[in-house]
């Protein structure tokens, strides 16, 4: 069952600077085959958002092969790889390339001039990545939706998940939007009197090491921050939560089915698939920075019983009564 907001995604996309950018962005001549970019940040056996992006291609009445081809890099999540893979896509003269919140910032200074879709997005705003949601200016537009309202509402549904819990780790990766996201985790944390253990991690290989450290400096609970990382070593990340017995939350999609506690976020491949009409309207000639960043309209709670029980929790009932999946 679904019933609350989204918008957004799980994909990744981006460019690095090419002197051959400085050109103008026109719109598409009529019978000319569009090159649209992908950069994912995840890789050939995981990119639910790449299909998603073709399905809502064929949607707004795209034929791939026909009226659109799409170029596409896989980061396999590794971020370094983006102003490569980047650099790669504008050599091939892609006329829109779909970004996500990880690779924004290489995206904007690879290209003033190329339409760039955020497929999903973590506070553009307060990044300086577009002047408003209603007019973002520039030309970057798309979809927005990791906020610090989605941060706050995390660690709220942990804690009544868990109302004994006192401290709370934080697994989180490097940089500035993982910045904004503990920040707001924390003034989260603070309101229901929680601590938190903030840990970073890089690599796959720093995942045990990471529930080694949350065990020992006390945690009761875990959560994570976002990213592809997370979404591709999330049964890892399940696994190792049930081992040292850390109820979990985490915003990656599919992550619950595979034995973490809750899920709670917007369906990121939904969001995907709404970048397309995006993509359609530039093509069509729309300026990006006249199209207003859209934020989600659906956000799903989901719940693993099985989980819950191993962990010999109870979940309270009205928690249970919210969420839009019980797996069982």
């Amino acid at each position: 069952m679904d019933r609350r907001t989204f918008i957004a995604s799980g994909l990744a996309l981006l460019a690095a600077p090419l002197a051959a950018e400085a050109q103008e962005y026109r719109a598409q001549p009529a019978g000319k085959v569009a090159r649209i970019g992908v950069l994912s940040g995840t890789g050939p056996s995981f990119d639910n958002c790449t299909q998603a992006l073709r399905r809502g291609l064929d949607v707004v009445g795209h034929v791939e092969g026909q009226t659109y081809h799409l170029e596409i890099g896989w980061a396999e999540g590794d971020v370094r790889a983006f102003p490569r893979l980047a650099a790669d896509l504008l050599r091939r003269r892609v006329d829109v390339i779909a970004v996500t919140s990880l690779a924004i910032e290489a995206a904007r200074e690879a290209t003033t001039t190329v339409p760039l879709v955020m497929t999903s997005s973590s506070y553009p705003v307060e990044r300086g990545l577009i002047a408003s949601l209603a007019r973002p200016g520039g030309n970057i537009t798309g979809l927005a939706t990791h906020t610090g309202e989605l941060m706050a509402k995390r660690v709220q549904i942990l804690k009544e998940a868990t109302p004994g819990a006192a401290r709370l780790a934080v697994l989180r990766l490097p940089g500035p939007i993982n910045d904004l996201m503990v920040r707001d985790i924390e003034a989260a944390g603070r309101q229901l009197g929680l601590r938190l253990q903030v840990i970073e991690v890089r690599r796959a290989e720093d995942l045990p090491g990471a529930f080694q450290t949350a065990i020992g400096g006390g945690s009761q609970t875990a959560m994570t921050t976002q990213g592809p990382f997370f979404a591709l070593n999330r049964v890892q990340i399940a696994d190792l939560a049930l081992k040292h017995r850390l109820p979990s939350l985490t915003g990656e999609p599919g992550a619950a089915e595979v034995g973490t506690l809750m899920f709670y976020g917007p369906p990121i491949w939904e969001g995907c698939q709404r970048a397309a009409s995006y993509v359609d309207r530039i093509l069509k000639g729309a300026k990006p920075g006249d199209l207003p960043v859209e934020q989600p309209t659906k956000i799903e709670l989901v719940i693993n019983l099985k989980t819950a029980k191993a962990l010999g929790l109870r979940i309270p009932p009205l928690l249970l009564q919210r969420a839009d999946q019980v797996i069982e």
